[in-house]
């Protein structure tokens, strides 16, 4: 399964686990893959949230790239999330990933996503 994203195609790759699981969804699962700039790179992936600005893979399935950095560089252990903001590119394209894997256990969606295959 593919989508587009700033004119890169990313494939998402699906567990059977995960594919049932969209089966049985009556709205689509917004995923989100989230970069992060700060000291150092961060990413991760989230479930949920608002399909505005996410690319409809097909009626389960929606995916959306939001790179974002850190308002101060702080790396002391405890803090907690650091505030961040959109961090705007000029041009998303090299920054999206070539692929998503999404998982589904124990009632919970499982993701990650990466660069090289």
């Amino acid at each position: 399964m593919q989508a587009e994203l700033h004119g890169k195609a990313l494939d998402i790759r699906l567990t059977r686990a995960a594919e049932a699981a969209l089966a049985q969804r009556a709205s689509p699962l917004v995923v989100e893959m989230e970069l992060l700039f700060s000291c150092l790179l961060r990413k991760r992936v989230l479930f949920g949230g608002p399909v505005d600005g996410a690319v409809a893979v097909n009626a389960q399935l929606a995916v959306r790239f939001r790179p974002i950095m850190t308002r101060r560089c702080s790396v002391a252990a405890g803090g907690g999330e650091p505030p961040v903001e959109g961090f705007p590119l000029e041009n998303p394209r090299p920054y999206v990933p070539n692929w998503l894997r999404l998982d589904y256990q124990h009632g919970q969606w499982v993701g990650e996503f990466g660069y090289v295959d």
